[in-house]
């Protein structure tokens, strides 16, 4: 017995159970994450996150850890950094468990000027209650039981409540769960007799089905067939015909013939169907005569006669009699009253959310909705003024999103509101010992982690040392590793060939008539308020129609500015030009338009036959009715999007550059839309007028090249849009910032820059080595100095985008991407001033990862700042763990090169590269280090936010459930050293490129293919690109060649 429990010790804390619990950790989280996708959040809570399985590797990690305090010294005091850290995960799944096990969580809902001190609980529960009656005496047996149930999850559903009422054995168990329930009646000759009415509450619509000799009860109303119970609705049949015995007076009103009647307490009437029966708040009709079948519970849609409701289906047994119950109810809803007798005893079950009264209560005063300037449901802001009542004390308080409310261990947050703005809805958090003691352990781990890399004698610090110490002076036998990218560019003049003697005549007028680039630029100074209400320049609204429609920025001579002007000037002509981008593959859509299928460009004309009708509508309407669009249907629904913002342009309807005088949310309007804005008559005149005679004047004015008169214009539209759009009018240095980075489009351009200067470093470093000091010596500063010049451009690119949006440029998909090429180039810069190959690969991945963000997919439009992201803490949470992806792709680009010069070992260049290395190994752990102290704090800072903003700061979104996945994977491979038979260089290097794949998940994967909190991309979700197969084949390849090679010569 001691041999055996000694051995369970040496088990639970050997390094090889860290390993195991690592991976399944790992793998179980990001199983969730595609659970979670697939089905519900609920479904992957029941078999991933809070299964007895998971909490059990949590507690055997924290069992390792103990274990081995000792046996790696973390008790020393040089070693108290990780010692801390280690502790610190300790007390945040202590906290934790506190929050899970004793934390409550829900929503108030208030009107404006009504009080409440009701919150809705976000858990489900089922209640029991259990009564019988001792003569004068009434028994009652309160049960209840927190559920998370899941249609998708059946055999982990199951539960059983046993319990002894009245000296009888009782047991409830579950038999099955229902998602968005609905009663449907199937006829079956041999089947019990059944009632149907259609009972109005509220203005609702319920159907019920009462079951011969049996008392059904909705609410505090009763309602039996053939069996009649005092102060009960009772139906009954004699031979052929139905009658009612009601037990208040009531009325009937026969819908068919318009007849009124009255219908009398405790008399027995003949039941007329498809009747109104009005007993005051009690109101049904009874639509056919009772038939005999089934009840049968299907699972429908949320918007069926239950209101979404789920069915919990129970099987009660008492002594030995047995009956099943279908109880209705949902997560954050009063479940229904469900009420049955099963041998003598009453049964009251209900499902759903329960009623937790506040010790307090909360008065709104007042709800206001900030909307960003002219738009309808685009939201900047919302605030709850509300006052807490407590006996006699008062206190006034603003509630919205990153400020919340704190009383008496109470947390509010702002959530959501009610759809006509009268009212709010609250996220209320009870948690202080299980927040307190996880912000404890986030504080220590900080800390910990700060610790390892500032302190001398921690393994982040002897590393540092060790690289110091080499000194490396090799002559290698390189080769070059040459991206070869093809780029396609599609001319505007590939068109359906039958019309390319129409174009070039249309093509001739438009450029004989263009407008000079500096009148354009001046046109391109006037501001516009975008449909999201954003205010910006001509010149930025120029560049994104012509970007969106055509996938270019000019047509033919015509910059932006001048093809915008040119449309105003001849929009009937631009009907005309091919400019609407056709995705290459559907033939389909090419047929429909009529245009070759070569053809990559289709005029606006092509989408309309003679008659004027629209010719892919039909698809077009499939296409956004369907749930999950296929690729074709995605197809239609970009072109339709490129039609209607090509035809609102030339309509004049895009062009919102005239504010509404006094209007309150500052919105702008174009000339074509004035009816019903209360403009006054002499500003309509103006409005509707301005922009015609301008077109119109500077077309006059082209063939003299004089533009006086039409500057003069242009100079009143300013002044109209100073004078009532003040408020929301960019400053003019702001203005001419984001032209000239409009004009300059540094993150686009650099790509080419980055590519050239990193090629030619790469080569200049291998000659280098080749040759020794000399001339090669001379020429490395060249690209050096390029690559930091671009560095630099980026970086004032950045601080512009920052400036010009005014929030933080790492908000959206395509900003987070430049972000991260920044972070990694600057990580590559510092690990590269002494090693340029190092700096020389990171600008190669630097240039691709700016041409991704290129992609079509991305859109690199500023756009206004979504209500939940307006925090300092997009700052501080989303900067640092979004730069933690800097470190980890240069450890990807170090790793891959100690593989490849592993492939490339032999006898003669054996000792040269082994020490190379070696070097790049070490080079490649600092790395890794610093990426994974960044991603750490920076995913914890989250948790921080979103404890702030919503009140729970772990939820199990994919996207920072798959950065916590992430974590594990680098700390997995921080700590291999530690295990034997996986402390060698090899595999530490495969394991820095395959890690690499978790960081693209964490970031594409989840923002593109996964639902959740943080998909803040823009369009539809995207197919696997095929680098990402390429890449895995490739690493194999290196990764096999290196195996053998190292085999043979060891490093």
């Amino acid at each position: 017995m001691k041999t055996i429990f000694i051995k369970l010790i040496f088990f639970l804390g050997s390094t090889w159970l860290m390993v195991i619990l690592f991976v399944t950790l790992a793998l179980g989280m990001g199983l969730g994450t595609f659970i979670e996708n697939a089905h519900s959040i609920d479904a992957a809570r029941i078999t991933i996150y809070n299964s007895w399985w998971f909490e059990t590797l949590m507690g055997l990690f924290v069992i390792n850890f103990f274990l081995n305090i000792k046996k790696f010294g973390l008790h020393l005091k040089h070693k108290w950094p990780t010692l801390t850290i280690h502790l610190a995960l300790v007390v945040i799944i202590i906290g934790a468990f506190i929050t899970r096990y004793h934390g409550f969580t829900g929503l108030i809902s208030i009107r404006e000027g009504a009080t409440s001190d009701e919150i809705l609980s976000d858990d489900a529960f089922l209640e029991v209650e259990i009564k019988a009656s001792k003569g004068t005496r009434t028994l009652k047996q309160h049960i209840e039981k927190r559920q998370l149930l899941s249609s998708a999850t059946p055999r982990l559903n199951t539960f059983s409540i046993k319990t002894v009422f009245d000296n009888r054995d009782i047991t409830i168990s579950y038999k099955d769960f229902v998602k968005n329930a609905q009663w449907s009646f199937r006829k079956e000759p041999q089947g019990a007799l059944f009632l149907k009415i259609v009972e109005t509450k509220q203005g609702e619509r319920h159907d019920h089905f009462i079951k011969e000799n049996e008392l059904f009860h909705c609410g505090d109303i009763s309602y039996s067939l053939n069996r009649p119970v005092d102060g009960a609705y009772n139906f009954s049949t004699l031979r052929e015909e139905s009658l009612l015995e009601p037990p208040l007076t009531g009325s009937l009103l026969e819908m068919a013939t318009g007849r009124e009647a009255e219908i009398v307490a405790g008399q027995r009437d003949t039941v007329k169907t498809k009747a109104l029966y009005d007993f005051g708040k009690v109101k049904f009709v009874v639509p056919e005569p009772p038939s005999r079948g089934a009840l049968v519970l299907t699972s429908g849609t949320p918007s069926g006669e239950l209101d979404g409701s789920d069915g919990l289906i129970l099987t009660v047994a008492s002594d030995t009699i047995q009956r099943e119950v279908v109880v209705l109810g949902k997560k954050r809803k009063i479940g229904e009253r469900t009420t049955t007798e099963i041998n003598g005893l009453t049964y009251t079950f209900t499902y759903g959310s329960k009623v937790h009264k506040l010790p307090f209560q909360l008065q709104l005063d007042d709800f206001i909705a900030e909307r960003y300037p002219g738009t309808t449901n685009s939201y900047s802001a919302f605030e709850s003024k509300v006052e807490v009542l407590d006996g006699q004390k008062k206190q006034s308080a603003e509630i919205y999103m990153n400020h919340v409310l704190d009383y008496r261990g109470y947390r509010f947050f702002q959530s959501s509101f009610h759809p006509d703005e009268k009212g709010t809805i609250l996220s209320v958090n009870h948690d202080f010992l299980g927040t307190m003691v996880t912000y404890i352990g986030y504080f220590l781990l900080y800390f910990g982690l700060l610790a390892i890399l500032f302190t001398k004698k921690s393994r982040f610090g002897q590393v540092i040392r060790k690289l110091k110490r080499l000194n490396v002076t090799t002559k290698w036998a390189g080769t070059i590793i040459l991206f070869l990218i093809s780029c396609q560019g599609y001319g505007q003049s590939d068109i359906d060939p039958m019309d390319s003697i129409f174009q070039k005549k249309l093509d001739s007028i438009l450029l004989h008539y263009k407008v000079p680039e500096t009148h354009a630029a001046k046109f391109g100074r006037l501001v516009i308020q975008d449909a999201n209400g954003r205010m910006k320049p001509m010149d930025t609204y120029a560049s994104e129609v012509l970007r969106k429609v055509s996938k270019d920025y000019s047509y033919k001579e015509l910059n932006a500015n001048q093809t915008i002007l040119s449309m105003a000037q001849f929009p009937e002509l631009w009907f005309n030009v091919p400019l609407i981008y056709i995705k290459r593959g559907n033939d389909s859509l090419r047929s429909l338009l009529e245009i070759s299928r070569e053809a990559k460009l289709a005029p606006l004309s092509k989408f309309f036959d003679k008659e004027g009708e629209y010719k892919i509508k039909d698809q077009v309407t499939l296409a956004y009715k369907s749930m999950v669009p296929n690729q074709f249907e995605k197809d239609f629904i970009e072109v339709d999007r490129r039609v209607n913002l090509l035809y609102n342009t030339l309509s004049g309807e895009g062009l919102r550059l005239f504010p509404i005088p006094n209007e309150s949310n500052n919105t702008w309007t174009s000339n074509r839309q004035l009816a019903g804005l209360g403009f006054q008559k002499k500003d309509s005149l103006f409005v509707a007028g301005i922009l015609p005679l301008y077109f119109n004047t500077f077309s006059k004015e082209i063939p003299t090249g004089n533009f006086q008169e039409s500057l003069r214009l242009l100079e009143q539209i300013e002044k109209y849009q100073s004078k009532f759009g003040h408020g929301v009018i960019p400053n003019a240095s702001k203005i001419d910032l984001e032209i000239l980075y409009n004009e300059y489009d540094v993150f686009k351009n650099l790509f080419s820059w980055y590519l050239s200067f990193g090629l030619l470093l790469l080569i200049a470093a291998i000659l280098y080595l080749f040759k020794g000091k000399g001339t090669f010596a001379n020429i490395l500063w060249i690209p050096r100095v390029g690559i930091y010049l671009c560095f630099a451009a980026q970086t004032l690119g950045l601080l512009a985008r920052w400036y010009i949006s005014g929030h933080a440029p790492w908000s959206d998909a395509y900003e987070s991407i430049i972000y991260i090429s920044w972070a990694t180039m600057l990580f590559g810069i510092v690990i590269g001033r002494k090693f340029d190959l190092a700096l020389a690969a990171t600008a190669f991945v630097n240039a691709i990862i700016l041409m991704v963000a290129h992609w079509n997919w991305l859109d690199p439009a500023i756009a206004n700042l979504q209500p939940v992201l307006n925090s300092y803490w997009l700052m501080i949470h989303v900067a640092i763990i979004v730069a933690s992806y800097g470190p980890f792709t240069l450890g990807m680009i170090l790793s891959a090169l100690s593989l490849l010069f592993m492939a490339l070992l032999n006898k003669r260049n054996h000792g040269n590269l082994r020490l190379a290395i070696k070097k790049l190994t070490l080079l490649t752990e600092i790395t890794l280090t610093i990426g994974l102290v960044m991603l750490t704090i920076g995913n914890f800072l989250g948790g921080q936010w979103a404890n702030e903003s919503w009140g729970r700061y772990w939820a199990w979104d994919p996207k920072e459930t798959w950065a916590l996945v992430s974590i594990m994977v680098y700390a997995l491979i921080i700590h291999m050293r530690l295990v034997p038979k996986l402390n060698n260089t090899w595999l530490f290097s495969i394991m820095g490129v395959l890690g690499f794949y978790a960081i693209l998940m964490t970031y594409f994967g989840v923002n593109f293919y996964l639902s959740g909190l943080h998909s803040y991309a823009q369009g539809d979700n995207i197919v696997t690109p095929g680098f990402i197969y390429y890449s895995i084949g490739a690493v194999g390849i290196l990764a096999g060649i290196s195996y053998f090679k190292r085999k043979r010569y060891p490093v």
